[in-house]
């Protein structure tokens, strides 16, 4: 984080630091001498100089590799990851349409083994199937619902409209240099399920007796660790850069479960490139998410294939598990490129008859099943409930206990209770925005011992010290929900805000429903009441109606007795099934030969940087090599 930056600066949405050490300028080019010599030994600087550079450019890898700011929402230099990029993409790359209706339902399969050759060789629509791509999306709930606030839509409508833009007759498809589209739109909300349950699991390893045993400091943020009370939350990439670049001593308390972005692309491109035997950069995964930061989540080097791929690949075959990230805004782009007008695409979901089965049946199952569960309610936030799953599977094991809330200073800073009687069973809380985490984060900076003779040893005297509602402290929590976004994640960066309502509306061709909702200068308030209206479209998803064998419309219950197959007995909790999000987990790590603690999990490191460092100097170097070796000169 930048040394400069004031307390007015803190927004939640911070701007690259000013001394960034990826430079932008080249150096001048030098006139060549006619008379000179083509054997004439020449030095490395003259010879670097007489050649011009091409400006550099800044990557987002390249923004995770520094850490003289942290990198967010606006203000970072989107070069790779934006609409433009699934365009180029879709135009470079010839779509792989699902092999296996080419070869009657069997995809060569053989036996129940798989062809191989059938996955590479076979020519597609006329190209060579090496040089195409199987293009797959994920979209959030949280773009659903502001997608849905601006036209006036239902969050299922919302999705709905994605999926036709993504996948549908009226959508990418036609236009583009091979008509290429989206051969599956999954939804995020499925694989969060997932996160909930192993994040429960979690927390009930890290609580157990004897669990937090000591490890190395260069193991702290190690996958296969167990974090340390009180556990916070990973699924917010700007929490993260943030934590892992200003306030390292945080890691061991970090979760180590991997967000649903990146789950939902390790389980896509490990299942999709070994049912087609095709490697895992034919499979193209684009993201649509609330929140910039997600686009460095997606660059990460520990979110790639090489967390899964045998040990024995080439480091060059390794490829993200997230190719490219766009918010709801650059979804629009997305349309507006190819002259989609996004409100007049079809409400309705695709038709049954033309959705291509995903390659695994169990898996298709899961990922496409027959009912849409409604998000949680209010009281989970709308960030993905982890806390709110936590607190309730804690409470279905001690039967007869309640939940008791209590805010903060502030509506981000909340507090939660499991209560019997008298007896309080577990704490948590929930941090959001900023200005909050940095609270967090002081709290839990490790007290330094005075060296002065006759002093007191950790004592801390920090007055920030209290926990969320001025009771104990933090270290009294055993899990905390943090958010780098005040609201939360309907929040986002990415997401649509109050001020663009009406420009977006415009662009659309349609006007505003129920007149105006912002002022000609909308404010703080204007963006609260337009937040609000985000969140109620996020809570108010229903139950999506299915269709029975008669073609008649009937809704599906979400509490039923049996889940695909699965009873469903005491290990429902929230509506979530324990045993059948297990039972998936473990099908998936046997068909894929990869441990689930891979699959599941990731790790965090210390960033550290040279900014503002003195740059030793090749004598200095040499000299501090020849000391700690016990010579000289």
């Amino acid at each position: 984080m930048s040394a400069i930056l004031s307390a007015d600066d803190l927004n939640d949405f911070i701007s690259p630091g000013v001394a960034c050490i990826k430079p932008l300028e080249t150096i001048p080019a030098q006139q060549s001498e006619d008379n000179s010599n083509p054997y004439e030994v020449t030095t490395e600087d003259k010879a670097t100089a007489s050649q011009p550079l091409p400006p550099a450019q800044i990557s987002l890898t390249d923004c995770l590799a520094c850490s003289g700011c942290v990198t967010s929402a606006e203000a970072v230099l989107v070069t790779l990851q934006s609409h433009n990029e699934v365009l180029t993409t879709l135009d470079a790359h010839p779509p792989l349409r699902a092999p296996w209706l080419a070869h009657g339902g069997t995809n060569g399969l053989i036996n129940g083994s798989q062809n191989i050759s059938n996955g590479i060789t076979n020519g597609i629509n006329g190209h060579y199937a090496g040089d195409g791509k199987l293009f797959v999306a994920s979209v959030s709930p949280q773009t659903r619902a502001s997608l849905a606030a601006v036209f006036s839509v239902s969050e299922a409508e919302a999705g709905n409209m994605i999926a036709q833009l993504l996948s549908g007759p009226t959508g990418l498809k036609f236009g583009g240099m091979h008509g290429g589209d989206f051969t599956w739109v999954i939804d995020t909300s499925v694989l969060r399920e997932a996160c909930l349950v192993a994040a429960a699991d979690e927390v009930a390893a890290s609580l157990s007796p004897g669990a937090n045993a000591p490890t190395a400091p260069e193991s702290e943020g190690a996958y296969d660790t167990t974090p340390k009370k009180p556990i916070l939350t990973s699924a917010c990439p700007g929490w993260i850069c943030y934590a892992e670049k200003t306030h390292p001593y945080v890691l061991p308390h970090l979760s180590r479960l991997k967000s649903p972005q990146a789950l939902t692309g390790t389980l896509l491109k490990s299942i999709l490139s070994q049912h087609y035997g095709i490697p895992p950069s034919q499979v193209w995964h684009l993201a649509i998410m609330p929140c910039f930061d997600k686009k460095l989540e997606a660059s990460r080097s520990e979110l790639t294939s090489s967390a899964w791929l045998p040990s024995n690949t080439s480091s060059e075959d390794f490829v993200r598990d997230v190719d490219c990230v766009i918010t709801a805004r650059e979804l629009l782009h997305l349309a507006s490129a190819r002259n989609i007008s996004f409100s007049s695409l079809p409400r309705t979901p695709l038709p049954s008859s033309t959705r291509t089965p995903f390659p695994d049946p169990k898996i298709d199952t899961f990922l496409f099943p027959p009912a849409r569960r409604k998000n949680q309610d209010a009281l989970a936030g709308p960030s993905g409930g982890y806390l709110y799953h936590i607190l309730r599977t804690y409470q279905a094991q001690h039967p007869g206990s309640s939940i008791t809330v209590s805010r903060g200073r502030n509506a981000d800073v909340v507090e939660y209770s499991l209560v019997q009687g008298t007896e309080t069973i577990i704490k948590m809380a929930r941090f959001y925005g900023f200005r909050n985490i940095q609270n967090l984060v002081r709290r839990l900076k490790p007290t330094k011992l005075s060296r002065l003779p006759g002093a007191k040893g950790g004592v801390n005297r920090r007055p920030g010290a209290k926990g969320a509602a001025g009771g104990e402290g933090v270290n009294d929590y055993a899990y905390v929900e943090v958010m780098a976004c005040p609201g939360g994640c309907t929040n986002g960066g990415g997401q649509i805000k109050v001020t663009e309502v009406e420009e977006v509306r415009a662009a659309e061709g349609i006007q505003s429903v129920n007149g105006n909702i912002v002022a000609p200068r909308p404010g703080p308030k204007e963006q609260k009441e337009w937040l609000a209206r985000v969140d109620e479209a996020y809570f108010s998803g229903s139950d999506e109606e299915g269709v029975d064998g008669d073609g008649d419309q009937e809704m599906k219950d979400a509490e039923a007795p049996t889940k695909n197959g699965f009873s469903q007995g005491q290990d429902v909790v929230n509506g979530i099934s324990t045993s059948y999000i297990g039972n998936i987990m473990s099908y998936w790590s046997d068909i894929t030969g990869v441990e689930m603690q891979k699959l599941l999990y990731t790790s965090y490191r210390k960033v550290e940087s040279d900014v503002g460092k003195k740059k030793q100097s090749d004598v200095e170097r040499v000299a501090g090599l020849a000391v700690s070796v016990g010579g000289g000169w």
